[in-house]
């Protein structure tokens, strides 16, 4: 048995950058990631498109959920596959989610690697997908998504943190407010996605494990990490026409790039 668990581990921190990010986030504030979620993101952009094709919202949603778990090593930009799922399930509605990625997957452009694992990430969230109804899709997860995360977790056997069940969170607060016609913040309780954008850039300021060092800047700045994770998208990588959206739509573009060089 090890000390480690007893022992407050020291970090190495630049105090500097730290405290202008902190800065930028608090001028910012929740309503620079709302802006950017919804009108700079090209994937709020594919959902909105879906939505408008299926005219089923307990379709939508469900299909968002899953194709959200099965968003990981992808072979193209996340904006493209997520396009490809939208214009793919607009033109085909499916019946039967699990056959319909089974048909889809295969065949995709955007999302080739690791097929057979990801389908049989879809054959395991269907039942829980579909059993359930608008009225818990909204009452219960919509206003209450700690809740959601909570539960795609115990059906894909995995942990709260995990990379793809908050991820699916995020999507699913996307496809709600196209749905449900109303913004539900994100829970503070509800970590930040820990891939590999999010791990090179913590290490320009910490040492820290990304997932904690967020946390502690959503409480410093009171804007949830799933918020902060919006904010920072455009900045790490984003496609040219992001960028171009991003000045387009947001009054405070250039603070939000100043974040690029910190």
């Amino acid at each position: 048995m090890t000390l480690d668990r007893f022992v407050r581990v020291k970090y190495r921190e630049d105090k500097e950058k730290v405290n202008r990010l902190v800065e930028i986030l608090r001028e910012l504030g929740l309503d620079c990631a709302k802006t950017i979620e919804e009108k700079v993101d090209l994937q709020f952009d594919a959902l909105r498109n879906l939505r408008e094709n299926l005219k089923d919202d307990e379709l939508f949603i469900k299909l968002v959920m899953a194709n959200a778990l099965v968003s990981y090593q992808l072979s193209g930009k996340g904006e493209d596959w997520w396009w490809e799922f939208s214009r793919h399930f607009s033109e085909n509605p499916p019946r039967d989610i699990a056959e319909a990625y089974a048909q889809f997957l295969p065949n995709s452009k955007t999302n080739r690697r690791l097929v057979a694992g990801k389908l049989k990430r879809i054959e395991r969230v269907e039942p829980f997908l579909e059993s359930l109804s608008m009225d818990e899709l909204r009452d219960y997860y919509f206003n209450g998504m700690e809740r959601l995360r909570d539960d795609l977790a115990k059906v894909m056997n995995a942990k709260r943190s995990a990379k793809t069940i908050v991820f699916a969170v995020k999507m699913f607060g996307y496809a709600g407010r196209i749905a449900f016609g109303a913004f539900v913040p994100y829970p503070m309780a509800i970590e930040i996605p820990d891939d590999v954008r999010i791990n090179a850039y913590t290490k320009h300021f910490t040492t820290e494990p990304p997932v904690s060092f967020w946390k502690g800047i959503a409480e410093k700045t009171e804007i949830p990490p799933l918020h902060i994770d919006s904010i920072l998208w455009p900045v790490l990588g984003g496609k040219g026409e992001v960028l171009n959206r991003l000045k387009r739509h947001c009054p405070r573009a250039e603070l939000v790039l100043e974040l690029r060089g910190l």
